[in-house]
This record gives structure tokens, C-alpha cells and sequence, in this order.
């Protein structure tokens, strides 16, 4: 077994859970949106988009993404964020879950390839939900349609 497939059965978020984040959530920031078309992180926010989630895109490098303004960091971002959806390389995990601590976040999703024990481990102690290792469109395919 890999480690990330440890990692998903030690999560134990159950699909009872993963409903309850969908069917609550509104505002789901995307960090490491990327605005070409073709890219995983572009498909799945505009899914959400139509699925009826406002999405708030956070990449340094943009100004907007999918017609919405883009942020530097989920520290720059006004208003309550429900989810933080994560497309990083694992390396860069740290700092963003950090920022989704400070921001009172009450879910932290880390995409399909995405995890960091630690940050996860983290997250949980401060009340944080966290899934990891999930797409959130796959997820909301299986449990919400």
C-alpha cells in the first residue's frame, strides 16, 4: 500500500462528512488555480463554478482567473472562505495551510496527489477538517449528483 493510499484510510472522513462539506460550503478558495484551460486546477474550479460554489482563485502570479479576481495568498482574501482547495506541489503545503489556519477556515482540502502528514496533523489540532488526497469535483460527482 502507498503512502497516500495510508493516508486516505488513516484520514477516516467518512461520506456522511464529505456531504456535509459539500452541502454546506459557498465560498471555496482555490490556491494554485492555474489559468490555462487545460489544467486539473482550471476544470475543477470552473466545475464548482457551475455547481453554484463562489470561487476566489489564489495565485501570485494573476490577476484574474475564470473572471474573478485573483489573490496573492488566502491572507489577502476579505470574507470567510468555507473550503481551502489546495493544487501545490506538497512542498509548498506548509505555508498555505498556515495562511488557512490564520484565515478561521473550517475545511482544508489537499487535491488527488497533494499530502503533508504534518500540515494535515496540524490543521486538526486547531478544529480544521481536513480531507487530502481527494479531488473535490470526483468527490462531489460520487456523493452530490
Amino acid at each position: 500500500m502507498t503512502d497516500s493510499e495510508l493516508l486516505s484510510i488513516s484520514t477516516g472522513i467518512s461520506d456522511n462528512e464529505l456531504k456535509d462539506i459539500l452541502g454546506k460550503a459557498r465560498k471555496i478558495a482555490v490556491v494554485g488555480l492555474s489559468p490555462k484551460e487545460q489544467r486539473d486546477s482550471n476544470r475543477v474550479a470552473r466545475y464548482l463554478l457551475e455547481k453554484g460554489y463562489d470561487i476566489v482563485p489564489v495565485n501570485p502570479g494573476q490577476r484574474e482567473i475564470l473572471g474573478k479576481k485573483c489573490y496573492k495568498s488566502l491572507s489577502d482574501i476579505p470574507g470567510q472562505i468555507d473550503i481551502v482547495n489546495i493544487f501545490l506541489n506538497p512542498s509548498r503545503i506548509p505555508p498555505a495551510v498556515d495562511q488557512a489556519i490564520n484565515s478561521g477556515v473550517e475545511v482544508v482540502w489537499m487535491q488527488l496527489g497533494v499530502v503533508d502528514n504534518k500540515s494535515a496533523e496540524k490543521a486538526r489540532n486547531e478544529g480544521i477538517r481536513v480531507v487530502m488526497d481527494r479531488c473535490i469535483k470526483l468527490e462531489y460527482e460520487r456523493l452530490m449528483t
